[in-house]
């Protein structure tokens, strides 16, 4: 329990649970959700690790629920957009403690709105193929250094995949393979500076088991959705998402 009052530690359960089935259902938000809650009564430091283990174990899930095939051809076909987020994973992870919170909330929470409120509303902003691996590399790179601050790293990969069309299969699948290359580069990075230590990982471990059994209930609900639904589904979840975040900041 890392040292929590019991009712913290519960709090926790039942966020992860939440978190779970939502990632379950769209393929991501699961540590967006986590973080957002658990500033509300953990210590910041805590609830970046609270996250890690249930981010590294529901991404392998859902990166090889079509099989382990097209997981290695996301691989492929995504390695620019992963070789930037790890890298940068890695070099922002240190500073999780010394850049002030609204600034990276504000800097990342305001494009991701203004950016899924657009595709909400029908204004296409799909990338041309010859940007594509620009993008990749500048989105990545994006992820990586928000992701090593505040183990946060997915909406600069919606964006991407939005932007180039993906179908539902293939977002999913791209987000299990990112989502967990990424977690494996976070913890790894925060083993180094600390703040993954026997007590707090003892508490992410505890949080797999709700993080799991979210996740197969959402699972059900996204096998129902047909591809326009889900992609509205996505679009509307990132717009929540960045007004969560920009909320977060100015309050």
């Amino acid at each position: 329990m890392a040292g929590l009052e019991p009712g913290a530690f519960w709090a926790a359960m039942a966020v992860t649970l939440f978190a779970g089935f939502v990632k379950g259902a769209v393929g991501f938000a699961m540590p967006l959700i986590m973080v957002s809650a658990f500033n509300g009564f953990l210590p910041p430091e805590l609830a970046v690790a609270g996250l890690i283990l249930p981010t590294l174990i529901t991404n392998l899930s859902q990166a090889t629920r079509q099989g382990l095939g097209p997981a290695w051809g996301s691989v492929l076909a995504y390695r620019r957009f992963l070789i930037a987020t790890v890298v940068f994973i890695v070099i922002s992870a240190p500073f999780l403690t010394v850049i002030p919170r609204m600034a990276y909330l504000l800097l990342l929470g305001v494009p991701v709105t203004v950016f899924a409120a657009l595709q909400l509303i029908g204004v296409p902003l799909a990338l041309p193929l010859r940007q594509r691996a620009r993008a990749e590399w500048g989105l990545g790179v994006l992820g990586g250094l928000f992701g090593g601050i505040s183990g946060i790293w997915g909406p600069p990969l919606l964006v991407y995949l939005l932007s180039i069309g993906a179908g539902k299969q293939e977002m999913v699948r791209v987000q299990g393979v990112v989502f967990l290359i990424g977690a494996v580069a976070l913890l790894a990075a925060h083993l180094r500076t600390g703040v993954a230590d026997g007590a707090s990982l003892g508490f992410s471990a505890a949080l797999v088991v709700p993080a799991m059994l979210g996740m197969a209930i959402g699972y059900r609900v996204q096998d129902r959705l047909d591809q326009a639904r889900f992609r509205r589904w996505t679009q509307g979840l990132l717009v929540l998402t960045g007004l969560n975040l920009v909320r977060q900041a100015v309050m």
